[in-house]
């Protein structure tokens, strides 16, 4: 009977192989968003009169105004504070942008479309206030109603 059991504890044991390392259960970390925006996914940023647009994305801050060359700072990040997040970097000649995105609906004053976050992006000393979206959202939008 001994012999048994101890045939049996060395098969048990060789069962186990300790050159493979345990691998811990992996948690997907929670998906940050502002009202109904994801903020890992691209956003645009958009005003007008005169009309420009920031694209938020993990590659950078891309600024486009009519009739100048789009301008491109490091997206470094964001912080979220409530119902406000905020980026803040430098544009390439070292002039501070700060984003800031409240989660709050917004008209763009133009067009009849709802956006979910409104937005202000001070370039400088310069102030300029508009709505904001994901990217894919604003994609499948039509010309009125939610951007959703």
């Amino acid at each position: 009977m001994r012999a048994l059991v101890g045939l049996g504890l060395v098969l048990a044991l060789g069962a186990c192989d300790a050159s493979e390392p345990v691998k811990p259960a992996v948690k997907e970390a929670p998906e940050v968003k502002l009202a109904t925006v994801a903020l890992d996914a691209p956003i645009r940023v958009l005003g007008t009169e005169p009309f420009w647009n920031v694209e938020i994305a993990p590659a950078g801050l891309v600024l486009t105004r009519i009739d100048q060359q789009p301008l491109t700072a490091p997206n470094n990040g964001f912080e979220a504070n409530g119902n406000v997040v905020l980026w803040t970097s430098a544009m390439p000649d070292q002039t501070p942008i700060k984003i800031t995105l409240t989660g709050t609906d917004c008209s763009d004053g133009m067009s009849d479309r709802i956006y979910p976050l409104s937005a202000m992006v001070e370039i400088g000393t310069e102030t300029l206030t508009g709505c904001a979206a994901s990217v894919e959202a604003l994609s499948r939008a039509s010309e009125a109603g939610r951007v959703e």
